[in-house]
């Protein structure tokens, strides 16, 4: 049974930082496809950033130069380090996997989902 679980999500002011954690289990990140989505009310789910097996990653533009995905093997996490944040990034950020697959921020790509965490960024 995969399980996603994230964390880190918070309320900050335009310009702050907040970092992102997917824990999973039942899940090997080192072989598989792991993504950052995000939801704003009204707004269909977008692609934030990607990371594959391999290490490979690709970004939205909106977010080029602000986030960085990672991960690391040994703990089976993935994080989303969010710098220089706007309101308009705030949403709910959803992890998401699949097992093997390129690269991609195509949603329906993925396979298993977290239940999701709130970013929230003011002016």
């Amino acid at each position: 049974q995969v399980q996603l679980v994230e964390s880190g999500g918070g309320s900050v002011l335009a310009g702050g930082s907040l970092r992102l954690t997917c824990a999973a289990s039942g899940y090997t990140s080192h072989r598989n496809l792991m993504g950052w989505f995000r939801q704003t009310p009204g707004k269909q789910r977008e692609g934030v950033a990607a990371i594959s097996g391999a290490g490979a990653t690709t970004y939205a533009d909106s977010v080029k130069g602000r986030f960085t995905i990672s991960k690391d093997i040994t703990k089976n996490t993935l994080y989303l380090q969010m710098d220089s944040l706007k309101p308009e990034d705030t949403g709910m950020y959803y992890c998401a996997a699949r097992l093997g697959g390129g690269l991609t921020l195509l949603e329906s790509y993925y396979i298993y989902w977290g239940q999701g965490t709130q970013v929230t960024v003011s002016s």
